[in-house]
């Protein structure tokens, strides 16, 4: 299949090596699209216009199946994220298992622990991270990443070292300890993944939004979107981004200083 591409941004994502699109779609809602017609079209339109990379979850069981049926002939030309809560080793291997099942694939370019409570340990009774560092040993995984929504666990998942990307709320009304932690991530060189970008629906300034982030360079956006008009509005951006002047960060800080 032919690929419509527009102008878009690769980059590294952190010291996992993937070359990843700028602009990545977050794929958990997919259930939520009307049809599963429409979902398929609405990820091969993301495909055909540069986005390769596509994230979800195991603990969205119908979205990480669309996400799979979607991507049958393409699969070699994407890159798969899902992420799983289980709470040991053995229910982490389970887990895989099942997203690789529902997915039709043999591996998954980055597989991630979710947790807001605590940091699975290299040597953690658990077993958690050596069953994640043995997938991608056996190169069933090619990364592992953490995502949380709580500042101070994230803080212990990049300073430990472990892990290759972090995914964590980011966007233009996050406050300055969160600018900070993607800091830290660049200085450890360790992805940063930003959910809600958006901030769940509050920020409706998609030009304003997208712009703050693109001043990231080391900064993933994952875009929840649901619909055609939803995902054209965002690849405009990636095809003309914002200008970044006085009067743009003078209007940043104004939404800002409003919500905060």
């Amino acid at each position: 299949m032919s690929r419509l591409v527009l102008f878009m941004e690769y980059i590294r994502l952190g010291k996992s090596n993937l070359m990843i699109s700028r602009v990545a779609m977050g794929a958990m809602s997919l259930n939520k699209v009307a049809s599963e017609e429409e979902a398929c079209n609405l990820l091969r339109s993301a495909y055909n216009q540069g986005i390769n990379f596509f994230d979800t979850s195991r603990d969205k069981a119908e979205s990480e199946e669309l996400l799979g049926d979607s991507i049958g002939d393409i699969r070699s030309s994407v890159m798969l994220a899902t992420k799983t809560s289980a709470q040991s080793g053995s229910e982490v291997l389970n887990d895989f298992e099942t997203s690789l099942n529902v997915m039709h694939t043999d591996t998954i370019e980055l597989y991630q622990y979710c947790s807001n409570t605590f940091v699975p340990e290299k040597d953690g009774i658990d077993g958690i991270y050596k069953a994640l560092i043995g997938l991608k040993e056996s190169k069933k995984v090619l990364a592992i990443g953490f995502v949380t929504e709580d500042l101070d666990v994230a803080e212990k998942a990049i300073n430990s070292g472990l892990y290759d990307t972090i995914q964590f709320p980011f966007s233009m009304l996050s406050p300055d300890e969160t600018i900070q932690l993607v800091k830290l991530c660049e200085e450890n060189d360790v992805g940063f993944i930003a959910m809600q970008p958006l901030c769940g629906g509050v920020v409706d300034n998609v030009p304003l939004a997208y712009g703050f982030l693109a001043q990231f360079e080391n900064v993933v956006p994952l875009w929840g979107v649901q619909s055609q008009q939803e995902l054209d509005q965002i690849l405009y951006f990636a095809d003309h981004p914002p200008v970044i002047d006085e009067k743009f960060h003078q209007d940043v800080e104004r939404i800002r200083q409003f919500f905060n």
